[in-house]
């Protein structure tokens, strides 16, 4: 395990930064995740950010002092660093120097389990190094040694430009393969009138516990950040019968660098195409504002923002003081109360899905024949069957209904509207 040295770094000229508290907090849990061994956390607020180190070179000289005494292995910055900030930080200290995003690259290295999901990493990797590539540079041979410096990436060392922007292009057009293959199954989707779910949050909000309780899915769950990089689709039926995809995603984080997102919009294609959101937010977190705000960002940047979201307020069973929780959940309104660990208020999660769905819905009488027993069948399954009637001369059905699927069944000619 190595030992690492946090830096957390508050600059007043941002504009939307948060505490410094919750910022070296932050930082800490994402060490955490890559494996490391926080020996301390130092603090620093500037007024603006130097050239040079971004921090005060006063600053710098602390840092290093403490990173020779503790014999740390990296020194990991809460800020992004310019290649030349980086290079004058490691002149400096003496110590291997990382900024957030490259933590956060290391993560998802870490996390990558399918093809895509390690093609976007290395995409990720990749787009990070190319404008760093001047003069020195990143010292690319020290690749494969430990925290910032793992996964796909890591191949090919010493490349150039021209090597590394071929590999981009090639990378590129095997993701865009990749969502080619997830549009069709969409389109499928579409043809077969299935509504889908994909829920969304900050990283460790309880995605893919949420996920797991619903769908009887295995998908892994753990307190460290980003355990969920591979997006997984499970089936899930309704109470009143009716068939949904409910698909969990890569977990949010604030200031997410732009070309992650870029690198991970494939992936992220389950939140496009989905006919609801569930905000999954921890309630046990004191940055809950944040978070909230956090993803909103993103989705506003995926183009999503003004998709239809059910708020799951999740971890109740850790609060203490629960006389609060009825505000928030007004406040966070169409927002459901749960515990994704213990499944208490799941059900009423689950109705405000259907009821969301339903909402949209139109109430029909219809009559089909005897001879069309494979439509009755397929109500049961895609529609909410109120009331059947087997009758002499066919059959009389009393139906909730989608618009979407009664517009796509309007040429059948067999199918008649009587109420």
């Amino acid at each position: 395990m190595e030992k690492a040295l946090l830096v957390s770094v508050q600059i007043k000229t941002d504009k939307h930064h948060w505490r410094i508290e919750d910022i070296s907090s932050e930082l800490e849990e994402l060490a955490f995740s890559a494996g490391a061994r926080v020996v301390e956390n130092v603090i620093s607020i500037c007024q603006k950010p130097t050239a040079n180190y971004l921090i005060g070179k006063g600053k710098v000289e602390e840092i290093s002092l403490i990173a020779c005494d503790e014999d740390v292995d990296a020194v990991i910055f809460s800020h992004d660093l310019s290649g030349t900030q980086q290079r004058n930080l490691e002149d400096a200290i003496g110590k291997k120097t990382l900024d957030r995003t490259q933590l956060i690259l290391d993560i998802f290295s870490r996390r990558a389990r399918s093809p895509e999901g390690k093609m976007q990493v290395e995409l990720a990797q990749l787009q990070y190094l190319l404008p760093r590539l001047t003069g020195k540079g990143i010292i690319l041979s020290r690749l494969g040694g430990g925290i910032g410096t793992r996964g796909p990436g890591e191949q090919k060392l010493e490349v150039d430009r021209r090597r590394i922007r071929k590999r981009i292009d090639k990378l590129k057009d095997d993701l865009r393969a990749f969502r080619s293959h997830r549009l069709v199954t969409h389109k499928r989707r579409k043809e077969n009138n299935l509504l889908s779910v994909a829920l969304v949050g900050y990283t460790s909000a309880g995605k893919s516990t949420l996920l797991n309780l619903l769908s009887g899915a295995s998908q892994p769950t753990s307190e460290k950040l980003f355990t969920t990089l591979d997006p997984l689709s499970k089936s899930l039926q309704l109470p009143g019968g009716q068939n949904i995809i409910l698909s969990d995603t890569v977990g949010f984080l604030h200031e997410l660098p732009h070309h992650l997102i870029e690198a991970f919009k494939a992936t992220l294609e389950e939140v496009r195409e989905a006919d609801l959101l569930v905000h999954v937010l921890d309630v046990d977190d004191h940055r809950l504002y944040q978070h909230n705000q956090a993803v909103q960002s993103v989705l506003e940047e995926l183009g999503c923002g003004d998709k239809p979201v059910i708020a799951a307020l999740n971890k109740i069973d850790l609060v203490e003081d629960r006389s609060w929780l009825e505000l928030l959940k007004k406040e966070f309104a169409p927002g459901v109360l749960i515990s994704a660990k213990n499944g208490e208020n799941l059900d009423a999660l689950i109705s405000g899905i259907e009821g969301h769905f339903l909402g949209s819905m139109l109430n029909l009488k219809i009559f089909i024949p005897h001879t069309r027993m494979e439509l009755v069948d397929f109500f049961y399954r895609q529609a909410k069957v109120n009331k059947i009637d087997y009758l002499q001369e066919g059959i009389r059905i009393d139906l909730g209904i989608s618009r979407q699927l009664y517009s796509s069944l309007g040429s059948d000619k067999d199918i008649k509207v009587i109420g």
